[in-house]
């Protein structure tokens, strides 16, 4: 486990202070994607900091529930799949001894 260090960045015009285990550079880049999703929100008109950054929560949010939705459905492709391919094989595989 890597020691909790001290990671300042700015987010919003705001500096922050994270205690963190993570990789300094690992929480400037989650800092920044999430300052860019919040231009991205408010490039049509949302200028309001406190909405735009709720706005692209739920954006992000969404984007994390799609993808964990998307990976268990791919799961459960994937274990019907070799369940099929299992059955195949029960068929043409003969009988062993006894």
């Amino acid at each position: 486990m890597s020691p909790t260090q001290r990671v300042e960045l700015r987010l919003l015009g705001q500096t922050l202070t994270v205690r963190t285990e993570a990789a300094p550079d690992h929480v400037r880049a989650l800092a920044a994607f999430v300052e860019e999703r919040v231009g991205d929100v408010q490039r049509p008109g949302v200028r309001d900091p406190l909405a735009a950054l709720s706005l692209a929560a739920l954006d992000i949010a969404d984007e994390l529930f799609r993808v964990r939705d998307d990976r268990a459905r791919g799961t459960d492709d994937v274990r019907a799949r070799l369940d099929a391919l299992v059955a195949l094989l029960e068929q043409v595989t003969p009988p062993g001894p006894s």
